[in-house]
């Protein structure tokens, strides 16, 4: 039994599709689309040319480097009022007061001795 595929559902495929890298690269390939373009790739990639790359495609790391340098502000802005804001002297505690147990003597008890 032989399955064939379906007419007319299948989308144009491109034998010679081109994708263009932003560094200039541009690569044959097969593809759903007849040209791509694309942001990295294997020739620009920091994995794959070893050097150091920051990759910042919605302004990431500008936000993050933002948000930090906040942080920082408001950490010294706490510091500085910790070091002007004098401290109220400790009240010491109330004194207790101690109360006196009485406790009774003992009685002794004392054996009659019985009459013979």
């Amino acid at each position: 039994m032989l399955h064939t595929m379906k007419k007319d559902i299948h989308p144009k495929y491109y034998p010679n599709a081109v994708i263009k890298c932003s560094c200039g690269n541009k690569i044959t390939a097969g593809s759903t689309k007849e040209s791509m373009d694309i942001e990295i790739c294997s020739a620009c990639h920091p994995f794959f040319t070893g050097k150091e790359k920051i990759i910042d495609t919605a302004g990431r790391v500008e936000k993050f480097k933002t948000r930090m340098a906040k942080k920082e502000e408001v950490l010294k802005k706490k510091e500085t009022t910790k070091k002007t804001v004098k401290k109220a002297p400790k009240k010491e505690p109330a004194k207790k007061t101690v109360k006196k147990v009485v406790t009774k003597k003992p009685v002794k008890k004392t054996i009659a001795k019985k009459s013979k």
